[in-house]
């Protein structure tokens, strides 16, 4: 059992990999790591001795003035290595750079400096290392104008805000998903190399991407149908174009109730993509649920009863809660890594009719459990 160590856990990438090493507990276990730590030399020491591997992810991206950014990334770099050598200690260290490496800019110099300063002291103390250059990352949850344009371009569409192209360049991209598979087999691999290359798993023009998520507002922020996905690349950036939606006050959404002297009709679900559908029956004071996925796109809706729809995001203590009526016909949709659940609040049966954009499969359900 390795323990694993992410400096920057608490940002972008390293969220994404400390929730992802906690849905394989069985194989790595994750030592918690505090921004403060770098403050704290003796806190910094005590969390290397504990850890195995060592994933660098701390840095600074953007600052107004580069020297301060250059100055950041290289004295953490150098702090890091200090600890190392003053503890004896040689965990498996993996450090994050960019393809930014090449560009003329301070960022992106310190980002190969720092691979360097890593390579040397790995060489000198007969450690393992592997300085991985990474793609541009995208995914949920992400910071906007400031991790990716991907980011910046989905809360700007989902917050008013109208983006703009300063330069349509093509763009190769990783999701953090697929980035933290790859640091994983790294890591249980024991592969290593001062300069390792992140393949990157799409290119797209920044103009194509932009298309694409004007879509996603067009089609499904606005008109609330599920838009067509032609491929993998399609489902992640959906996933995190969704991730920047007011899910609280977006949600309960209210369908169109057609009512003539048979009864009254609703369409519950507008999918361009396929997927299952299904129902559930649901006895008063029974709860259905406490999963979340980290791919999968679905949409509950009650038609029937009376119904609390609770969302919490994973690593995060506040939770939502939604109340819905078979009175009113609505729906919610699931984020991906928010873990949620349906309970019958009311004193009939609850029916619930659920949609998903792909099959069930036993051998790759995309769900783990945790309570709301």
């Amino acid at each position: 059992m390795l323990k694993v160590g992410i400096t920057g856990q608490s940002g972008f990438i390293g969220t994404h990999l400390f929730n992802y090493f906690n849905l394989i507990k069985d194989k790595l276990i994750v030592v918690p790591f505090d921004d403060n730590f770098f403050q704290n030399s003796d806190n910094l020491k005590s969390w290397v001795l504990e850890c195995d591997v060592i994933i660098h992810l701390a840095a600074m991206n953007r600052h107004a003035d580069e020297t301060v950014i250059y100055d950041t990334n290289i004295r953490l770099v150098k702090q890091l290595i200090e600890v190392l050598e003053a503890t004896r200690k040689t965990p498996h260290l993996l450090f994050a750079s960019s393809l930014q490496e090449i560009r003329d800019n301070k960022y992106g110099k310190s980002k190969k400096e720092g691979r360097q300063l890593f390579a040397n002291w790995a060489r000198k103390n007969n450690a393992h290392f592997t300085g991985m250059v990474i793609p541009n990352v995208f995914g949920p949850f992400g910071n906007p104008y400031y991790n990716s344009v991907v980011a910046t371009f989905s809360y700007q569409l989902t917050h008013a805000e109208d983006p703009k192209i300063d330069v349509d360049g093509n763009l190769k991209l990783i999701y953090v998903g697929e980035l933290a598979e790859v640091v994983y087999k790294i890591i249980m691999d024991g592969t290593t190399g001062d300069e390792y290359p992140v393949s990157h798993s799409s290119e797209k023009k920044v103009s194509e991407i932009l298309k694409l998520l004007n879509e996603y507002k067009t089609v499904y922020s606005d008109s609330g149908i599920i838009p067509i996905l032609k491929d993998r690349f399609e489902v992640n950036l959906f996933n995190t174009f969704r991730s920047y939606l007011d899910h609280k006050n977006r949600y309960p959404v209210c369908f169109q109730k057609k009512i003539d002297n048979r009864g009254f009709f609703v369409e519950v679900a507008k999918a361009e993509i396929g997927g299952q559908i299904s129902f559930s029956s649901t006895h008063s004071g029974i709860t259905r649920g406490n999963h979340f996925h980290t791919r999968k796109i679905e949409r509950f809706a009650v038609i029937k009863g009376e119904a609390l729809i609770q969302l919490r995001q994973i690593g995060k203590n506040e939770g939502m809660n939604f109340y819905l009526s078979g009175e009113k016909p609505s729906y919610v949709d699931m984020p991906v890594w928010f873990t949620h659940n349906i309970t019958n609040i009311g004193k009939e049966e609850l029916l619930t009719f659920f949609w998903i954009n792909e099959f069930y499969n036993e051998e790759d359900p995309d769900t783990y459990f945790e309570i709301v």
